[in-house]
């Protein structure tokens, strides 16, 4: 028998994330109104759970006996330690955990539950199962035993230090990257531009041609509002800004400003007229009819409603085209939205950002890690703690760690948006007083997704191809969801999936999809050529009359604290 690990997680709707990120990440570990219902359930029909629990006893004498041939998946790298095969105890001790995880999950599977509570006591089993891992204990992970001997103990002197920091401040998980590993504007955030425009809510960054020709038109980048801008300009060689500008395009991303109590009031009508702002000023400074958009994670619920608001109020001819990555629209596509989420639970997390003036981003970096525990808590756990290592570098994670703010009315509007899943009804939603009708964006657009997204699940993000109205392209690319975004053709491990149209059903596009090597950035650089108007002379300097270079990129605002 083998067990599956948590590699593969469920994707979370984003109403559900917010709401943990407003109350408590640790309140998954608790019980609750749906545990009592569980051994309701469990008291008014034992069969199932007393077969299951004898088939368990059966096993672990198997365990004991020496005869189970119990073993972790091949991707389980908890157990990747030889010890865990050849030594006789903790062969016993892994085999023993794993029937009993599997029992464990099993039974919960099992009861007469509705949905909602069904996957509320399952989430709370597998966080259990996964923190009781024996990887996790000091006393019995093999690798750790062996620092002790190798340092004399050091190694847990370090670890205890690196706890006792970790508990200190939010997020309060093990580090994942070191604060001094990167520095903003020259490891990361580095390729060549000027500030072009600033305003309350963001500052235009518009990067610095470096071929002698660009296409006409420029193509805007709408970052999340979570996290800074720089995940589409990570190091050297691994920057999506970098690799459009030496394509010739012409690049310009909107840099958020971090907020703090005193925009408390910013809503989704605020961020939406700054989207417009940007893209005004993209026009104004190229001097071109059109302008392009790559939105990514919630920046794509901003753009969307944007688009909407253009095509409702005749001005959908400003845009050229519409790319979308690691962006669901359609909630009901994560399989989970409404179930793990009471309206209580809503109300109690809108009133705790409404109380502080804004969501913290730290907090909500904590809820993204117990969406994957086994990679993102426990992997560093054991890194960090037990063997008292300090982690490598990697610009991804040093871009997830500096978090940023989200307002309270952002916040508010957000968990309305998905909760009531409004943007897949034509009118369910208002952007800027007009009624939002995805359908109405009849421009074409290209949507991508990453396989093992645990945020957006891919089939949500190819929902959008249903939603908006115009011819979609949509590409599948080989990693999860910040990784699908940064996925130069340097990459020797980069594939993606990709097909000719796009029918209803996200399983009929995957049967007939084609695995093609390497990036989705050559494909996307080929797509906007297409669509962005003649090549014309590179800029000679950056700005315009009226949108003077204000300063060099990246900026102010992706600096503050």
């Amino acid at each position: 028998m083998t067990t599956e690990p948590d590699d593969v997680p469920i994707g979370a709707p984003l109403d559900l994330v917010l709401t943990d990120a407003a109350r408590h990440p640790w309140r998954r570990f608790g019980p609750s109104a749906s545990t009592a219902k569980a051994l309701l359930g469990v008291a008014r029909d034992p069969v199932p759970v007393a077969r299951r629990v004898g088939g368990l006893v059966r096993e672990l004498g198997a365990v004991v006996a020496g005869s189970s041939d119990v073993a972790p998946a091949p991707r389980d790298r908890r157990f990747a330690d030889e010890a865990w095969r050849t030594n006789p105890l903790l062969r016993r001790v892994m085999q023993g955990y794993l029937a009993a995880a599997d029992a464990a999950l099993d039974v919960v599977d099992h009861v007469d539950l509705e949905p909602h509570d069904a996957l509320r006591v399952h989430a709370g089993v597998s966080n259990w199962v996964d923190a009781l891992a024996p990887s996790n204990n000091p006393l019995l992970n093999p690798t750790a035993l062996k620092a002790v001997v190798d340092t004399a103990g050091a190694n847990l002197v370090r670890g205890a230090r690196h706890l006792a920091r970790d508990l200190a401040t939010p997020p309060r998980v093990p580090r994942m990257v070191e604060p001094d590993a990167f520095v903003v504007g020259k490891t990361v955030a580095a390729t060549p531009g000027h500030v072009v425009a600033r305003t309350e809510q963001f500052e235009l960054l518009q990067y610095t041609p470096t071929t002698p020709t660009v296409r006409r038109d420029p193509l805007l980048v709408v970052p999340p509002v979570i996290n800074k801008f720089y995940v589409v300009d990570m190091a050297p060689g691994r920057s999506l800004v970098e690799y459009l500008v030496g394509e010739g395009h012409q690049v310009f991303v909107m840099s958020w400003r971090n907020p703090d109590a005193r925009h408390s009031a910013w809503d989704l009508d605020v961020y939406g007229g700054a989207v417009i702002a940007a893209l005004d000023a993209t026009r104004a400074v190229t001097g071109a009819p059109r302008t392009l958009t790559l939105s990514l994670c919630s920046g794509g619920t901003i753009s969307s409603m944007v688009l909407a608001h253009l095509a409702a109020t005749g001005r959908l001819d400003v845009i050229g085209g519409a790319a979308l990555s690691v962006s669901v629209l359609d909630q009901s596509a994560t399989g989970l939205t409404g179930e793990l989420l009471t309206p209580n639970a809503a109300e109690a997390a809108v009133r705790a950002s409404a109380a502080r003036g804004y969501l913290d981003g730290r907090t909500l970096a904590e809820v993204f890690a117990w969406l994957r525990p086994n990679d993102l808590v426990w992997n560093y756990w054991v890194e960090s703690y037990l063997l008292g290592r300090s982690p490598k570098p990697f610009d991804v994670l040093f871009w997830n760690s500096d978090t940023t703010r989200m307002t309270a009315g952002l916040h508010r509007d957000f968990i309305e948006l998905s909760g009531g899943n409004t943007l897949v009804r034509p009118g369910g939603a208002t952007m800027l007083g007009t009624p939002v009708d995805l359908g109405a964006i009849t421009v074409d657009s290209y949507v991508t997704a990453g396989t093992t997204d645990h945020i957006c699940p891919w089939q949500g993000c190819y929902a959008t191809t249903r939603l908006y109205g115009g011819t979609s392209r949509f590409v599948l690319s080989s990693a999860g969801h910040v990784a699908s975004i940064v996925n130069p053709p340097s990459n020797p491990k980069a594939t993606r999936l990709v097909a000719d149209d796009t029918p209803d059903s996200p399983d009929e596009w995957f049967a007939k999809a084609e695995k093609v090597q390497g990036s989705w950035w050559p494909d996307f650089s080929a797509w906007l050529h297409e669509r962005s108007g003649d090549l014309v002379p590179a800029p000679d300097a950056a700005g315009s009359t009226d949108h003077p270079a204000l300063g060099p990129a990246p900026g102010t605002y992706v600096h503050a604290p």
